[in-house]
């Protein structure tokens, strides 16, 4: 291991689990932009980019489902609804591409990227 890969290593040891899931959904959406800025040159990597936002919205689902959560009823609902939507979505894009699709996922991503990082003001 080399000693940035240790320095990052430590950086996310050292975080709280809200800014881990936040810099995880930017970077979820920063992919994703990245193939929708530049489609005929990135619209290859598609499909594994969708994968990673599924999976990540799936572990945020689950977390949120768990009863130890401490979060409002009303904030649990609307994440896993969010998810539900993230999940057909995906299906739908996966289906028939096109880039314009991803504005809403990139969209809710970074929305709740910046909740979670305490930043919904700025």
């Amino acid at each position: 291991m080399d000693v940035s890969q240790k320095y990052a290593q430590t950086e996310v040891s050292g975080m709280k689990q809200s800014e881990l899931e936040s810099r995880a959904l930017i970077k979820t959406a920063s992919h994703l932009n990245l193939i929708k800025e530049h489609w005929d040159e990135k619209n290859s990597e598609l499909e594994e980019a969708l994968e990673k936002n599924r999976k990540l919205w799936a572990i945020l689902a689950s977390a949120v489902a768990e009863n130890e959560t401490p979060l409002p009823e009303e904030i649990k609902k609307s994440i896993l609804s969010l998810a539900m939507f993230i999940f057909q979505r995906t299906v739908e894009i996966l289906t028939h591409p096109a880039p314009e699709k991803l504005n809403i996922l990139i969209n809710i991503n970074m929305n709740i990227a910046k909740g979670l990082g305490g930043n919904a003001d700025k």
